[in-house]
């Protein structure tokens, strides 16, 4: 498919990918996307924040901060602001309220002490600055509960990652701190885990670093 069929699907990739999230459903279709996976800290949300352009979007903090999918779909626009599919006809220019709205959206599903819930937040952002494209961020993996998360918070988060990196038209993008040694990247691993052939379903990213497997 050339790059106008590609720019003529991706509104309509959007558009399906809200009308499952609008009733509570995952979307089984496969649809092209980039999956970010990593370990708690591992500077997911620095590299999700250099796709769009903009600094301090996505909430940060010590532990578990992204605690529901985030389908963050962006769009090649000359105006530049955002919008939630659980926040009908309303237009974010200011991207702190993004940052503050996806806290609240989350709080009000998963409780405010780190509980997790499978059931994604839209966020569409459009920009002069941004490709069109789909990606998606995950609650990073995680080996010990705390707060009101479950016993098998580290079974239910891989089962989480797995239901989105298993489609044949994901992309996973496997963020690590360049600090940490490959061998011991929980992020790498699952990559591996769903591609052990090394077909190039997956790329892992050190910080600001990209490199292509």
């Amino acid at each position: 498919m050339g790059n106008r069929g590609m720019e003529e699907l991706i509104p309509l990739i959007n558009k399906l990918q809200d009308a499952f999230s609008s009733i509570g459903q995952s979307c089984n279709l496969d649809l092209p996307q980039i999956a970010v996976v990593g370990g708690q800290s591992a500077g997911k949300s620095s590299v999700l924040e250099n796709f769009v352009g903009r600094l301090d979007f996505l909430p940060r903090g010590s532990g578990i901060v992204t605690r529901r999918p985030l389908i963050l779909q962006l769009v090649n626009s000359k105006a530049e602001y955002a919008e939630f599919l659980h926040c009908k006809g309303r237009k974010f220019v200011d991207f702190e309220e993004v940052r503050l709205e996806i806290e609240a959206e989350t709080d009000r599903i998963t409780g405010s002490n780190k509980g997790i819930s499978p059931i994604p937040i839209n966020l569409r952002v459009y920009s002069p600055n941004v490709l069109n494209l789909t990606l998606i961020d995950l609650p990073g993996m995680t080996k010990v509960a705390v707060g009101d998360q479950p016993p098998d918070i580290e079974h239910q988060i891989r089962d989480m990652l797995l239901q989105f990196i298993t489609k044949e038209s994901c992309l996973i993008l496997a963020v690590t701190p360049a600090n940490t040694d490959l061998a011991n990247s929980d992020a790498l691993k699952i990559a591996k885990e769903v591609d052990p052939q090394g077909k190039g379903n997956y790329v892992f990213c050190f910080s600001y670093f990209i490199c292509s497997h």
